[in-house]
């Protein structure tokens, strides 16, 4: 049998030279030579609860305190991390310094026998919708912060899922034999989008002329919500071609990710201007005198009506049928789901969109940390992996099942991993 015994570059040559009924049987019973060996997490400073969000972020004149309750009311978060000097309001890390932060304990967290170095890294693949910079990529610059020696170098963009892309990239590399090992992060600095100081330099809104912006564009529900949403932190997974002798390790058997892009307009973004037919208006065309700072350009925001009514319907309703059929997954074989949801004001409706369709998880076999380390966006899988790897409660032959969706233009991401 040829099930995670081959190279998959070997895999296809004989594949190809067999009868198409025993092509067929290894394509169904193949399983990617692709095993997650180690998973870290960093999330910096201290965690900071409801009652001190303005301490770190500031007041913004605009929102008021019965809505910024009623949001805390609705996300159910009750603590997260924010990258902030609460003295000073200074940034303490840049997004590099979160994800190689997260790679440097990754490789500490490596059994005695098995030390890795930096230099030992062969693949960096690096995803998040929050980078330092517009040029270079994202994951060269955390590979300057890490040092070590010359290897590949990868930076996915996107939201939430662009920390999945970066780990598909990374599990197939190592399935296909280009790298021995590969480390794949996912990272966010979302509070320099939440500061008091941000929304008023990009608002053209001093603190002496508050209400210079009353009518101002990006005074918008869509902007305002997100800075009692989001949050920084950091995570990396260490892929290797083979389990770790001895030790914990997650079989990677298979990546989807489906955009839904085709149909929907766009739900998330920044760097842009939404037009009345739903299309963005990049911060290019902005980028004469103070139009950027008018139309409120750079504040990351949020079409909560069309998120309301697409993102369950339709990244689960649409899309999880299509997988299990493709797989032959049922709900009995998942032992541990991990989904991703911005808040938790989503969980009920996932419960009941998984039932409709036939695909019901007992809530005891659900796994989240939302409550505790908040919507960290692309590094919220790995900061959920990391805690329920490190836990003690996985069990060899256990499978898990990750559910990671992003609004920006609503796509998806499942995972199925196995522990072996």
């Amino acid at each position: 049998m040829l099930r995670g015994s081959l190279p998959y570059s070997l895999y296809r040559f004989v594949v190809a030279r067999v009868p198409s009924r025993f092509q067929l049987k290894c394509k169904m019973e193949y399983t990617m030579n692709a095993f997650i060996t180690a998973v870290s997490a960093f999330l910096p400073g201290q965690p900071v609860i409801n009652d001190d969000l303005e301490r770190y972020l500031g007041k913004v004149a605009r929102i008021e305190a019965k809505t910024k309750q009623v949001i805390l009311a609705n996300n159910g978060i009750e603590s997260r991390h924010y990258a902030i000097d609460p003295e000073t309001g200074t940034t303490t890390h840049s997004n590099a310094e979160l994800a190689a932060e997260a790679v440097r304990r990754l490789l500490s967290t490596m059994p005695l026998g098995r030390e890795l170095t930096l230099h030992d890294l062969e693949c960096l693949c690096c995803g998040t919708s929050s980078p330092d910079q517009l040029l270079p990529g994202h994951a060269s610059m955390v590979h300057g912060e890490l040092g070590g020696g010359p290897c590949e170098v990868v930076s996915t963009a996107g939201i939430c899922l662009s920390g999945i892309t970066a780990l598909k990239y990374g599990a197939l590399s190592v399935a296909v034999g280009t790298s021995k090992r590969a480390v794949a992060t996912g990272s966010e600095l979302a509070s320099t989008f939440m500061r008091t100081s941000f929304f008023q330099a990009t608002q053209g809104v001093t603190a002496n002329q508050p209400e210079t912006g009353k009518h101002h564009p990006a005074f918008s529900f869509e902007a305002e919500f997100l800075r009692w949403m989001l949050s920084d932190g950091a995570g990396a997974v260490l892929i290797e071609s083979e389990p770790t002798v001895g030790g914990l390790s997650l079989r990677i058997d298979w990546i989807e990710i489906v955009s839904h892009a085709h149909c929907l307009e766009t739900c998330m973004y920044a760097g842009a201007v939404k037009q009345a037919d739903g299309s963005l208006r990049g911060w290019r065309e902005y980028a004469v005198g103070s139009e950027a700072v008018w139309h409120g350009v750079f504040p990351i925001k949020q079409d909560a009506r069309l998120l309301n009514r697409e993102v369950i319907p339709t990244l689960v309703g649409k899309t999880l049928p299509e997988v299990v059929a493709k797989h032959g997954l049922k709900p009995e074989d998942i032992d541990w789901f991990l989904p991703h949801y911005s808040s938790q004001y989503f969980r009920e409706p996932l419960r009941q969109q998984l039932q409709e369709i036939g695909f019901t998880i007992p809530e005891d076999r659900w796994f989240t940390n939302l409550v505790s380390k908040g919507n960290t966006g692309s590094a919220s899988f790995y900061i959920m992996l990391e805690e329920l790897f490190s836990s003690g409660r996985l069990q060899k032959g256990e499978r898990i099942l990750g559910f990671i969706p992003e609004s920006g233009r609503f796509s998806v991401g499942w995972i199925l991993l196995t522990v072996v």
